[in-house]
């Protein structure tokens, strides 16, 4: 992306004039204050947020419009800040099911991917559990699972951390580490950004301030 800069209605800018490019297998740290426009950062990078101005490439395409971002959707993984908002299906195998087989997958493949990724997060004794009967950590460790099951090329993270247990934690480091896509992680802990990522930057004020 170059010269982003997006603000809500007649408000202060949120992002102002932010370049950033993501090589394959970064695996990019960003850390901030609550509000500073994190979440919307990536809600953009996916074409969830209409209004910016400024220019986003997604894989060599210049994306603009939401028919333009579609196609692409497959291809990168956004985790929601809020697991609710992600998380439809009425059990854990369907809802991690439900983006493999929008994937045009066969059922079978799409088996594999299920139980793959569950049992990557150590979730398979989740496989048949409703919903709505998931604590909040379960719920954020379902929502990646679904997206690990997708096998998408870059991986948009916001707070992956929340509501995890420090195993659950533990194992999210290790499989991070072992991912090759190439990763946007937002998260306030700085020990779990030190971990896994390979760039770390702040948002302050709107601008991206790149720390190493």
């Amino acid at each position: 992306m170059a010269g982003l800069s997006f603000r809500y209605g007649g408000a202060a800018p949120v992002l102002r004039n932010l370049d950033l490019a993501l090589r394959a297998e970064d695996r990019l740290g960003i850390a901030g204050a609550n509000g500073c426009g994190k979440s919307t950062l990536l809600r953009i990078l996916m074409g969830l947020h209409g209004g910016w101005q400024g220019s986003v490439t997604l894989f060599g395409q210049d994306c603009r419009m939401e028919q333009e971002f579609m196609p692409l959707r497959g291809r990168i993984g956004l985790l929601f800040q809020d697991s609710d908002d992600q998380l439809f299906c009425p059990t854990v195998e369907e809802d991690v099911a439900f983006g493999p087989f929008n994937q045009g997958l066969t059922a079978t493949d799409v088996e594999s991917r299920v139980v793959q990724a569950l049992t990557e997060l150590d979730l398979v004794h989740l496989r048949h559990r409703p919903i709505g009967h998931l604590s909040g950590g379960e719920k954020r460790q379902v929502a990646l699972a679904g997206l690990l099951a997708m096998q998408p090329e870059v991986l948009l993270l916001d707070e992956p951390t929340t509501g995890l247990d420090e195993a659950a934690r533990e194992r999210l480091i290790a499989i991070l580490l072992n991912l090759r896509q190439a990763m946007v992680i937002v998260s306030h802990e700085r020990d779990f950004l030190d971990r896994v990522a390979t760039r770390r930057a702040r948002l302050h004020d709107g601008v991206l301030i790149e720390l190493f």
